[in-house]
């Protein structure tokens, strides 16, 4: 373990002694709350890099909250439902699918889940505060609580008595390994490019020998389902003639299907509406005729659609409307039904070999003589999400959110949140809005909040219930726990004198997850810190959020479930301002994979380098911006050794050279602009001024990279011009340049506090002084002082003429530690400054004309001062080498030769006070 993780966990044992975080939550707030919403990570499995840059980001807008004088409560979280952890436990418990779960026995499958998702909460609680993060882990709430469910009952019925939920029969996509239907924005989450077959398929009219229509899909599967065949009405279609037998086609379709078309006769859409055509299976007899369809395109196929209802959003639609069979030749787990006798128990779109099903029904066509051509493609398809299994559009029962009728309330809300970056709010997020459909909310499975709606066996009316004392009312009694099965068990009577039995589904968990707002709080039935009524005012109780964060992937998952909820509720966005992170990937730019262990241990790193350094490394990147990071070990590196390093070698020198007392050099818990008339001292507190500045900016505008970056650039200043031009002041006793590092490093660890708390604190503690706050992070934000616009001009022009005047040296071939007699400088400066670009350069003089020059002459004179501090310099190598402090005056003995010991004789004085000797000796060196 490194030294600075050593220093991190004893930080880490500070704070928790002392209570430090519980005190950010005590001490006074003017400024009122500043509310933060969490959304919550599932406990299953240890945290990665995604869940550490996010949580990174959550801690470092609160912690700079807090120093600003606001109050920022953190409340922990758990996301317990859903079909994740579904998944997961039916690996654990050997079950392969929906109908082993139910044959296992609802009750001990939820139970195994409810194990699960708990088991990894211990290693939580001690990864997520050694990363630095803080939050309330000990007043936590889960999802699977029923107080949370309750809210999410209240939710659902209120949404339901404005209309704003409705039970419809639609086409959604399915998964039949899972056996339940995906909302829109979870489908989005699982397109993947595969390898499909698409046919062009003869359709024999009825009425019309050897004449044929021509249809094309890309899913042969679904070819035993056709109803009908659809045309566009005023699209113009055409009889061409192809070896003997005559096919109907569109006309701007004829060519690409048919390289050379013989046309017979040209017709409208309209005049093939009503045609009857023999259906390429007979499993399912019944009459197949032509229909009119606005949504049949000429982009690309014949211009004629095979219309299978059960299977396509469009297709449904066109057979509700004119009275369509409904064929639904697929069971639920996927699979060609009994009655498709020539591919029974083939699953329809099977996970590894999506196209094995589709191959064979093409087979089978062409062997019938029912295949006109035959292609390969690739193309983007639904997976899902969870289970990586080709998903199906399947027509089915839902419950659903009708966002269709609030979106244009969606929209203007967006429009006022602050998005960063701006382009995922304004474009992606919006656009989505803009073109959501009604939200499928409910799921056919088990681990989940059960719907709280009852309906009667007999009359079939639907009583919605909203709370636990409502159902108490009904039934009488209500069990503890309300998830399957027990709630199922719960029955009332109907008014007709039947019986009221709750429908089986659970709530989509992204339902769940958009009310953590108000259920978190158990809203409206108890009064914790939720009132959506007092948004508008002074020290507003939890409602909008003045900060998220999440993923780019939640821009379809929790920020839209979030918005539409909110304002459907309670009239407004639940979000003020969101920042968006992209995906760490592993350095190869792949997805992290534990399987492929293709990315390095998250603690080990911490033990290596430092959780800060892993801090600042993502906070200072483009990943706060939605951009993927490829994650490479040895930027953590850098940051922990030129960054953290040279700053703790910047506090140790002052700690070298400070008092036992200190005395008072700053204002307690405050800044003095008056320290100092030196031009590095004025010039170093400008640079602070601006670094305040710059820091303050970025977290105003939540764009961490800006309040972030410009750290490494002034840590450099501070160490390599700063410290390093002072140091004859520093070992003179100037007290000025004492005071002045001390209110530098005091104010750098106040800015560093957001990104980096544990290396903050220290620091901090290193230069605190009585009077001061007990930790960095319950002292206040430092108010940029002013700054010196001409000085900092002056000294950026200093350090690039000290740049060219070394590398004048370097070309000769001298040394710096060897005098030179003066460096001519094609730019003005004050004497202060000619001083320090002299020291800079080892001259004698510097002097101002047309063009640079250094003047390489050496004398004897300026030779000898040259030996003079290469002597100094190789005692205090030595000095280094043997850990001798400053105080510590030894003697030493110099192996000299003729030369380097008339040297010695010459300055022994000098040389014992610069170098911190008792006493020098020389030996002989015949060298």
């Amino acid at each position: 373990m490194s030294e600075l993780a050593k220093r991190e966990e004893e930080i880490l044992k500070f704070w928790k002694e002392n209570r430090i975080f519980e005190k950010s939550l005590q001490k006074p707030a003017p400024k009122g709350e500043f509310i933060f919403y969490d959304g919550p990570p599932f406990a299953s499995g240890s945290p990665h890099y995604g869940h550490i840059l996010a949580g990174t980001i959550k801690d470092a807008i609160p912690r700079y909250r807090t120093m600003q004088g606001y109050r920022v409560p953190r409340q922990w979280g758990w996301d317990c439902h859903g079909l994740p952890v579904e998944n997961l436990v039916e690996k654990e418990l050997g079950l392969k699918n929906k109908r082993e779960i139910e044959q296992y026995g609802i009750e001990k499958f939820n139970e195994a889940a409810r194990l699960h998702i708990m088991k990894d909460e211990a290693q939580w609680k001690e990864e997520i505060p050694r990363t630095g993060r803080w939050a309330d882990m000990e007043h936590d709430y889960k999802t699977m609580d029923s107080s949370y469910t309750e809210s999410v009952w209240w939710a659902f019925k209120s949404l339901y008595d404005r209309g704003l939920i409705y039970e419809g029969f639609k086409s959604l996509h399915y998964c039949p390994h899972c056996g339940t239907t995906l909302s829109n924005f979870e489908v989005a989450q699982g397109y993947k490019d595969i390898e499909g077959v698409a046919v062009t398929v003869k359709l024999p009219l009825v009425d019309e020998p050897n004449t044929s229509l021509l249809v094309w899909t890309t899913t042969p599967w679904t070819l035993p389902g056709n109803a009908a065949a659809a045309v566009n009405p005023n699209a113009t279609y055409v009889k061409v003639s192809v070896g003997g037998e005559f096919f109907l086609l569109a006309k701007q379709r004829c060519q690409d299907v048919i390289l050379t078309c013989e046309v017979v006769e040209e017709l409208k859409g309209r005049e093939l509406v009503g045609k009857k055509y023999k259906a390429p299976f007979d499993y399912y007899p019944a009459e197949r005729k032509v229909y009119a369809a606005d949504f049949v395109t000429l982009e690309n196929g014949t211009g004629i659609v095979h219309i299978a209802p059960a299977f396509g959003a469009d297709d449904l639609a066109l057979a509700q409307k004119e009275k369509i069979p409904l064929i639904h030749h697929v069971t639920a787990d996927g699979k060609l039904k009994e009655e498709v006798k020539d591919f029974v128990g083939l699953v329809a779109k099977p996970k590894g070999n999506p196209r094995e099903t589709d191959e064979k029904v093409s087979a089978w066509l062409e062997a019938k003589g029912l295949l006109f051509k035959k292609d390969h493609i690739t193309h983007s398809y639904p997976h899902c999400w969870r289970c990586d299994t080709p998903l199906l559009n399947w027509a089915a029962d839902s419950w659903f959110v009708a966002v269709s009728k609030i979106k244009s309330k969606l929209l203007a809300q967006n429009s006022n949140i602050r998005w960063v970056p701006e382009h995922v709010g304004k474009g992606r997020f919006n656009n989505g809005l803009a073109s959501a459909p009604d939200w499928a909310i409910s799921r056919s499975r088990f681990w989940g909040a059960p719907l709280p709606v009852w309906r009667c066996t007999q009359c079939k009316t639907v009583k919605v219930v909203g709370s636990l004392a409502e159902l108490k009312k009904e039934a009488g009694k209500v069990p503890d726990d309300l998830h399957r099965p027990y709630i199922d068990k719960v029955v009332f009577a109907c008014a007709c004198g039947g019986e009221a039995r709750r429908v089986p589904e659970v709530f989509d968990c992204w339902f769940e997850s958009g009310s953590m707002p108000f259920a978190s709080k158990h809203y409206p039935f108890s009064k914790s810190g939720f009132d959506p009524a007092r948004w508008w005012g002074f020290g507003a109780m939890g409602y909008p959020a003045d900060f998220i964060a999440e993923g780019l992937d939640q821009t379809r998952g929790w920020f839209y479930s979030l918005i539409v909820l909110g304002t459907a509720l309670f009239g407004r966005s639940p979000y003020k301002n969101v920042i968006v992170n992209g995906l760490v990937l592993a350095s190869s730019g792949e997805k992290m994979s534990k399987r492929l262990k293709n990315y390095p241990d998250t603690m080990e790193v911490i033990g290596k380098h430092g959780a800060d350094a892993l801090r600042y490394y993502l906070l200072s990147s483009s990943v706060t911006r939605a951009e993927d990071l490829r994650f490479n070990e040895r930027g953590v590196e850098e940051v922990s050794k030129k960054l953290l390093g040279r700053l703790d070698n910047v506090a140790s020198f002052y700690q070298l050279y400070a008092s036992p007392e200190k005395g008072s050099t700053l204002e307690s818990g405050g800044l003095r602009s008056n320290l100092g008339e030196h031009p590095l001292d004025i010039w170093i507190l400008s640079r602070l001024a601006e670094l305040v500045k710059q820091t303050t900016g970025g977290y105003e505008q939540y764009e961490l990279d800006v309040a972030t970056r410009p750290l490494a650039q002034f840590i450099d200043d501070l160490s390599t011009w700063y410290v390093r031009r002072s140091r004859d002041r520093f070992k003179e006793g100037d007290k000025a340049a004492l005071a002045v590092l001390r209110q530098v490093l005091y104010t750098t660890s106040q800015v560093v506090a957001p990104v980096m708390p544990f290396f903050a604190e220290d620091l901090y503690r290193r230069v605190r002084e009585e009077g001061d706050a007990e930790s960095v992070h319950l002292s206040h934000w430092p108010v940029a002082g002013a700054t010196d616009a001409g000085l900092l001009k002056d000294m950026s022009r200093v350090r690039e003429l000290a740049s060219q005047g070394l590398k004048l040296r370097e070309e000769a071939g001298i040394k710096v530690r060897q005098p030179l007699a003066s460096f001519t400088a094609n730019a003005k400066l004050s004497s202060e400054l000619k001083d320090i670009l002299q020291d800079e350069l080892n001259v004698k003089e510097v002097k101002v004309g047309a063009e640079l020059a250094l003047d390489t002459m050496l004398t004897p004179e300026l030779r000898e001062e040259g030996l003079l501090r290469e002597i100094v310099r190789s005692i205090q190598e030595w000095r280094k080498e043997q850990g001798l402090t400053i105080a510590d005056r030894p003697e030493y003995t110099l192996a000299a030769n003729a030369e380097e010991e008339l040297v010695v004789q010459k300055y022994k004085k000098e040389i014992l006070k610069a170098a911190g000797l008792k006493d020098l000796h020389v030996s002989k060196n015949n060298n």
